[in-house]
């Protein structure tokens, strides 16, 4: 990282910052105005705040240290989000070994085949050869009861909480046309866009939210709610246009897609803890449930942006 870069990575940083010590501030005001009388909205706004702070210490020191400790962080990520993944699932004695190769190989692979930048293989390893391998090593056990479920959940699992997430630090090998900055800085834009959506929409629905989006699926989302957050969102992105090779009209065109994709990533995922019965995926995370929780929306952007990056600017 050349010095120029090092200083604009740390301005990037402190104006984070900044708008996280004043929205920690505004939160504070709220909660001392309401101290009388608890509200469960902005006790959610705070929690949401200090994850915040959490996610841009943790991205923040993973990038002082360098590209390995970036993808190690999200092979951690993948393997919280997968544990929380198949801790909500039954599962049988035939179950062990195929999660054993799951947790113990697949995960570790994937992310090293990012680490060496090997395209050809990382981008089919898991809808490939893993879906493949999941169920052969299912047989162990000679269990035949739900196989083709149980195998389907490992794999969509798989999918989920590996291959998609693993689309993030995979925008470190992109070497794209025109673009004399750091890559990781187009894995912030896209985190702070796809997060900023999410945080904006649930802003928004709680001030003039009025007509449910899915009220089955995610009674807490509005219309209103909606459009309000993807477009404030989709003018951070553009405001951050800097950080990327993008134009502003291909800064909004781009934010739309991927805050579009993160909403509905959101809903699939409150489909399955619907069905599951579960209103989060876990407790890691104050004010958010789990870690499927806080990147659920990431999980559908990360390869949409990903591959709209690497199909127009390699």
């Amino acid at each position: 990282m050349s010095f120029n870069n090092l200083q604009q990575t740390y301005v990037l940083f402190g104006i984070f910052a900044a708008i996280l010590v004043f929205a920690s501030c505004i939160g504070y005001i709220l909660k001392r105005k309401t101290a009388a009388k608890p509200s469960p909205v902005i006790d959610n706004l705070n929690a949401r705040i200090n994850a915040w702070w959490v996610m841009l210490i943790v991205i923040g020191a993973a990038i002082l240290v360098g590209n390995m400790a970036f993808i190690v962080l999200f092979a951690l990520v993948s393997l919280f989000a997968l544990r929380e993944f198949i801790s909500l699932l039954p599962t049988r004695r035939g179950d062990y070994f195929p999660l054993l190769v799951a947790f113990y190989f697949v995960i570790p692979y994937q992310y090293y085949l990012i680490y060496i930048d090997w395209y050809g293989l990382y981008s089919i390893f898991i809808p490939l050869y893993v879906f493949l391998l999941i169920p052969i090593a299912s047989l162990k056990q000679e269990d035949t009861t739900h196989f083709l479920e149980r195998s389907a959940k490992i794999q969509w699992g798989l999918m989920i909480s590996v291959f998609c997430i693993s689309h993030v630090p995979a925008l470190l090998n992109l070497k794209l046309k025109h673009f004399d900055g750091e890559a990781i800085w187009l894995a912030i834009w896209l985190i702070m866009v796809v997060q900023a959506s999410d945080v904006l929409q649930y802003v928004c629905g709680k001030l003039w939210g009025k007509h449910k989006v899915a009220p089955i699926l995610s009674p807490s989302k509005t219309v209103e709610g909606l459009l309000g957050g993807i477009l404030l969102a989709t003018a951070l992105g553009t405001a951050m246009a800097w950080l990327t090779p993008f134009t502003y009209f291909e800064a909004i065109c781009i934010g739309l897609v991927v805050c579009i994709f993160g909403f509905l990533g959101g809903l699939v995922m409150s489909a399955i803890k619907r069905d599951r019965g579960v209103k989060d995926w876990g407790q890691l995370i104050q004010g958010h449930g789990g870690m499927l929780d806080r990147i659920d929306s990431i999980c559908f952007s990360a390869p949409v942006f990903f591959h709209i990056l690497r199909y127009w600017w390699v």
